[in-house]
């Protein structure tokens, strides 16, 4: 009969099963690590904001000058020091000629012919241009706007207010000043994702991340891609809890202890307090701090990891209670080993009860 307990159907195993030393140990095996949620892990797991993101499209040393390109507007004003000059007119000494960088990458100005603009900085086209004029315009003074930045300009799209190309400014453009400008995220902060593409590179992080991490808001340059994706986060729960459920996160963040709260809990009848796990797939950061002496087995990637706490102690409450959940966290509560013998008997009560009545009903007839 006890024997049998072990074919009785059940959410999951039971805390005898996952206790085993390649659970208890640390690094448990090649595919994941484990540790013990103990306040140490927790502050260094529970509250860690990622910066990645930064250090994947940070651009580092002294920001590059803009470029004039092809498609550019272009405002050239032009003073003269005589008002005979042939710039001047019955208003003033001075003239503004509109034009645009042609396909050639050269632009027009009277007098001064095609100029080459493309690839250059504004400065440097000002002095080809002014150059150009000398001996033409009376002591010429050349003065030249980027009034339409096509080139210098990123694409912000997807879940933002008015989706467009947007021009980089010449004092730097960060990603969240792009934001802002196309009137910010349609979601809530927490749950939109906020993806990069710069050429063939992609990376994508949290909006709230842009702001709790100012790293996280990189720099743009031109050609910069940026998709806005509402994303609600979520977490599952399985075994021996009163909810076995996926749950969207109801606030900006959520601890472990509230976690356990939106699925009503530990199940009283199978669950081992003892044995909490939590799963999750951890930035190699993370676990390089949790486990130093691992650190040459970690790669770029995420790494599976095991959280383990014991809610028969006092102090795992505390730590629950600040130890903050992410997106796509697994929770397991493992059965408590005598929950199956409870099971068992159970199932065998209508029939023990059966056969007590009919032994009953026998002792009447003997009477």
């Amino acid at each position: 009969m006890l024997a049998s307990c072990a074919a009785l159907p059940g959410r999951g195993p039971s805390s005898s099963e996952l206790s085993a030393k390649d659970i208890e140990g640390g690094l448990n095996s090649e595919d994941y690590f484990n540790f013990k949620l103990t306040p140490t892990v927790a502050e260094i797991a529970g509250r860690y904001t990622p910066t990645r993101f930064a250090d994947y499209f940070g651009i580092k040393g002294t920001e590059p000058r803009q470029r004039i390109g092809v498609g550019d507007v272009l405002s050239v004003n032009i003073w003269e020091a005589d008002e005979k000059g042939i710039f001047s007119t019955s208003y003033g000494k001075k003239t503004t000629v509109q034009t645009s960088v042609d396909d050639t990458g050269r632009i027009f100005v009277p007098y001064a012919g095609r100029i080459r603009a493309a690839g250059l900085s504004v400065e440097a086209v000002r002095q080809t241009v002014e150059q150009a004029l000398v001996g033409k315009a009376v002591k010429p003074q050349v003065q030249i706007i980027v009034t339409g930045n096509q080139t210098n300009s990123a694409v912000v799209v997807g879940d933002v207010h008015k989706a467009g190309k947007y021009p980089i400014s010449v004092a730097g453009t960060r990603l969240l000043d792009l934001v802002a400008e196309a009137g910010g995220a349609r979601g809530k902060t927490y749950e939109t994702e906020v993806t990069l593409k710069r050429g063939d590179r992609k990376a994508s992080t949290l909006l709230e991340d842009l702001i709790d991490q100012p790293r996280n808001n990189v720099r743009l340059v031109k050609g910069d891609n940026i998709l806005l994706t509402t994303k609600p986060r979520s977490f599952t729960a399985f075994g021996a809890v009163r909810q076995t459920t996926l749950k969207h996160f109801p606030t900006e963040t959520v601890t472990l202890a509230e976690a356990l709260a939106l699925v009503g809990g530990l199940d009283d009848l199978s669950a081992d307090a003892s044995a909490v796990f939590l799963f999750r797939f951890e930035e190699p950061e993370v676990v390089a701090r949790l486990s130093p002496k691992d650190q040459h087995k970690l790669s770029d990637f995420p790494v599976p990891v095991i959280y383990r706490l014991n809610l028969r102690e006092a102090k795992a409450w505390f730590v629950a209670r600040y130890f903050h959940m992410r997106d796509k966290d697994m929770i397991y509560v493992a059965n408590h080993p005598t929950a199956e013998l409870g099971k068992f008997l159970r199932i065998i009560q209508p029939a023990l009860a059966a056969a007590r009545a009919s032994q009953l009903i026998a002792d009447d007839l003997d009477d």
